[in-house]
């Protein structure tokens, strides 16, 4: 089983993710990628309505597009650090210019969770969870250090102190 530790960018996960466990959960949902974002965007919108103001002059189809090749881009270089190091930099200072806040990130976090677990229902897990929560985990650290380094310091006191969980 291959797994690989994201030490780059100042970034680490807590454990070693399972990288053949993200990989083949992901290929199991390749086809039904509409389905997947439109779960996720009403999943994200019905327990975050806080965060749908940020797309309300977003065409939804053309964002979902944008969602699940990211997805893909992100876990295909799971094993590239720097390749994946250097497009989550870009992404976290993107998503500052569109108005997200550090506080939205654990709101998308969980809607991945409950969207996998919606889509991979015969095949989800507690190790499939663990393995997506701490990729997540690893990926928001990223992306916050990018927008925000005070973000990313942030979060690694709450995760120290028992704090926030993606699951």
């Amino acid at each position: 089983m291959k797994t690989v530790n994201l030490h780059f960018q100042g970034a680490a996960a807590k454990d070693e993710l399972t990288i053949d466990l993200i990989e083949s959960s992901l290929s199991q949902i390749c086809d039904r990628k509409s389905e997947f974002t439109d779960f996720f965007y009403s999943t994200l919108f019905a327990d975050y309505p806080q965060v749908q103001p940020l797309f309300a002059n977003t065409p939804m189809q053309d964002q979902g597009k944008k969602l699940f090749t990211s997805l893909v881009l992100v876990v295909n270089n799971l094993t590239q650090p720097q390749v994946l190091g250097d497009t989550l930099q870009a992404m976290g200072t993107r998503h500052v210019q569109y108005g997200t806040l550090p506080e939205y990130y654990p709101m998308v976090g969980s809607t991945l969770l409950k969207t996998l677990a919606f889509m991979l229902q015969d095949t989800w897990s507690t190790e499939l969870a663990a393995a997506w929560s701490d990729a997540y985990a690893a990926i928001t650290k990223i992306m916050l250090s990018a927008a925000d380094p005070s973000s990313a310091r942030l979060q690694d006191d709450e995760a120290a102190a028992g704090g926030t969980s993606v699951q």
